[in-house]
């Protein structure tokens, strides 16, 4: 079945070929946040409004069921049936995260930027806001938002790097319509079986307080997460603060050629509290301080199926203040048909820094002396109609008595090339180098990062290169008027650097070639994109299969 990789590497040449030979030109601009066109019910632009002082009269919530009854093709019973069970989100919850509100100035920034924060939400599946009417001294906005369905019971089954993972879940994405999700899991995947409950709000009773809780029994140990937090929720926002704590308890699996030779023990105690300052918005641009404090403890120990004591990590105890600034630019589209499937993308088109530095010392009780660090940069550049480039770096690890620790230099950037409206050519590139890496840390590649062909953590070394060109095709298809469909083709090639610490042969470079289907659900609050793919591995060793089958939900195309 190897040679089933050679005509699907030759149609894939072929469509990228026609593809370029064809170069339409996309029917529709992107909306642009900075766009100050009038609407239909306002003669009046948002620049001239905002000029003359208006403000907010009337803020109206349309907050729309899953399905809308008045469209011939919707009006079904099974459709009619779901709104009914489901519970449509309350307008006080819609009302709570917008960042404007009656007798306030009219400023056309927070509407774009309250879109983008609605839209981020798992229980909607879109919200636009407008200008309704106005005059030079009030305004009258309208918010139009659309439901998902926020149940998820049922039994999940999963396919990719050669494993197979099951699932049985009950969660409520948005219980009793107020925002937040409760949830029960029974997982069972190539690591453990899990039992797992927990719950998570990102708007605490509309005063911008997170919480996230999980609590899980395990095969091999256990889970305690608790995270509560006021975050930096909008560019504006002035102050942050909150913590985190984790008490896990669990197997790791080492594995060498995609199969397991062995387990550890990692015992881990963490907790994290921090409080953040800000002037907010400058211009175009936000600045913002933070400080903490971080307690990390990972002990490793032997288990009945342990590798040889030779590889098992080492202990380690890090307790450390840090400071951390982040730099952040307002400058976002909208767009579609990049990631997703006929639904409305906010994409990145800025800048954005983060830089942290902690401080290790014996006294303050670490096992060590030294720093930690951990920088981001991310920059999106380009048109959403015509080419996009996102780019970005990255730095993270310790620094021990002068030498580096356990740490990872990388960078890539990814391409969006619009060819037409229904068709764009996606490519990405990204490596990593590490440095005196811990065990439990170590560089992988394989059917869990990117090279689609072959089993999960295939090889291991010290530094890494990917690379993936795929064909996205974006149809009209509206299957059972509950997914958006899609497909792909796609080559991928990877390989890893230096030394594996588990002792397998590094087998140079790996390609593979696929094809796959994409189900984008625009009904449910899975907020995934279903992959089902056929790859096709053009190197390795004799013992993977002539072909992967996958099947996964993912965030994106």
């Amino acid at each position: 079945m190897r040679l089933l990789g050679m005509p699907v590497m030759l149609l894939f040449t072929a469509l990228l070929g026609s593809a370029s030979a064809e170069a339409d030109t996309p029917d529709h601009e992107p909306d642009r946040v900075d766009a100050l066109a009038t609407e239909a019910g306002c003669p009046i632009s948002h620049e001239q409004l905002e000029a003359s002082g208006a403000r907010i009269r009337e803020v109206r919530i349309d907050n729309q069921n899953i399905f809308d009854l008045d469209d011939p093709e919707e009006d079904k019973r099974l459709f009619r049936a779901m709104n009914r069970l489901h519970v449509v989100t309350r307008s006080s919850i819609i009302r709570q995260q917008l960042l404007f509100k009656p007798d306030e100035p009219f400023e056309a920034r927070l509407l774009y930027e309250s879109e983008r924060i609605l839209r981020a939400t798992n229980y909607l599946y879109d919200a636009s806001i407008t200008v309704a009417s106005c005059d030079e001294n009030a305004v009258d906005i309208d918010v139009r938002t659309q439901d998902v369905w926020t149940l998820k019971p049922g039994v999940s089954v999963s396919r990719s790097g050669g494993e197979t993972r099951y699932g049985l879940d009950l969660q409520e994405e948005n219980f009793l319509g107020r925002g937040g999700s409760v949830r029960y899991a029974r997982r069972i995947d190539e690591d453990r079986r899990s039992t797992e409950i927990g719950y998570r709000d990102p708007n605490l009773r509309g005063r911008w307080i997170a919480i996230d809780t999980t609590l899980a029994d395990n095969s091999d140990g256990h889970v305690l997460a608790l995270s509560l937090a006021r975050p930096f929720y909008a560019l504006d926002t002035r102050w942050a603060a909150g913590g985190r704590v984790l008490d896990r308890k669990g197997d790791d699996s080492v594995y060498a050629l995609g199969d397991e030779i062995g387990k550890y023990q990692e015992n881990v105690d963490y907790f994290d509290v921090f409080g953040g300052w800000s002037d907010g918005l400058s211009g175009s641009w936000v600045q913002r301080w933070l400080a903490g404090l971080v307690y990390d403890s990972r002990r490793f120990e032997r288990t009945a199926d342990s590798i040889d004591l030779a590889v098992i990590p080492e202990d380690r105890r890090l307790l450390y203040p840090y400071i951390e600034y982040q730099l952040l630019e307002d400058n976002f589209v909208r767009a579609e048909n990049l990631d997703q499937i006929y639904r409305t993308e906010d994409v990145f088109v800025g800048a954005q820094v983060r830089l942290r530095l902690g401080l290790l010392a014996g006294g303050l009780g670490s096992d060590r002396n030294g720093a930690v660090f951990s920088t981001r940069a991310r920059r999106g550049y380009g048109d959403p109609s015509r080419v996009l480039w996102e780019f970005f770096a990255h730095a993270d690890g310790r620094l021990e008595e002068g030498d580096f620790g356990n740490t990872v230099f990388g960078g890539g950037f990814d391409s969006y090339i619009r060819q037409s409206e229904r068709r764009l050519l996606f490519i990405s590139l990204s490596a990593d180098v590490g440095e005196a890496l811990d065990l439990d840390n170590p560089i992988e590649i394989g059917g869990d990062n990117g090279i689609r062909g072959y089993p999960l953590r295939y090889q291991r070394g010290d530094a890494r290169a990917r690379f993936t060109i795929e064909q996205r095709y974006f149809t009209d298809y509206y299957l059972w008027r509950l997914f958006r469909v899609g497909g792909a083709v796609f080559f991928d090639a990877g390989r890893v650097w230096g030394e594996d610490p588990f002792g397998s042969r590094n087998l140079g470079l790996l390609r593979d070639v696929g094809f796959g289907l994409r189900l984008g659900s625009t009904r449910s609050s899975i907020g995934k994109m279903i992959h089902i793919d056929f790859a096709f591995p053009l190197d390795g060793d004799d013992s993977i299969d002539n072909f992967q089958f996958l099947v996964e939900g993912r965030r994106s195309f």
